[in-house]
């Protein structure tokens, strides 16, 4: 059964990326690539992902090869972008659910990544349509920068792990956090 995860990493104060978008605190991180919530092994089972105009803008800046990614890309926008010759690169915009049924359809069976950033994920969660997060968390701070949701959501602890320098959190997402 396919499931939709947003597998990314995390600064302790939950940002993905500091205020200019860099992602300089990730880069300097020791990790094992064979460790917990690698990701050669989490990418074996990705049959499609989806990305916002941001993160699709990050990857083509600072991708030196072909678009990095085999199977059908979605990127979220209101803007328009030029896809990358040889990609199987759709552009959406508007409610998710929809063309979250087109991708679920396009994985074949495998899970769909919400590749980032945290107001498209927030969108899948909202909406019901967000299973898992598969966290590494690193051991920096930001204070300020792209969070990792945009909206407040109730989490459910399913594993912890170390893979150097990060701690590899598995949650399950219960749903919309209920007001006090």
């Amino acid at each position: 059964m396919t499931s939709t995860v947003f597998y990314t990493a995390t600064t302790l104060d939950g940002y993905l990326a500091d205020e200019s978008d860099s992602l300089h605190w990730l880069f300097k991180q020791d990790q094992d690539e064979h460790g917990a919530l690698a990701y050669d092994e989490f990418i074996e089972n990705i049959g499609a992902i989806c990305m916002g105009a941001t993160t699709y803008e990050w990857v083509l800046e600072h991708n030196d090869g072909p678009w990095p990614y085999t199977m059908p890309s979605w990127v979220f926008t209101h803007r328009d972008l030029k896809p990358v010759d040889g990609s199987d690169i759709r552009f959406a915009q508007g409610d998710v659910a929809p063309v979250h049924a087109e991708m679920a359809a396009a994985a074949g069976g495998k899970d769909v990544w919400v590749v980032g950033g945290g107001g498209l994920a927030a969108d899948f969660a909202q909406a019901g349509l967000l299973d898992r997060l598969l966290l590494m968390i690193a051991p920096v701070t930001l204070g300020a920068g792209r969070p990792l949701f945009t909206r407040a959501f109730d989490l459910r602890l399913v594993d912890v792990a170390r893979n150097g320098a990060f701690l590899a959190a598995t949650y399950d997402v219960v749903g919309p956090l209920a007001p006090a």
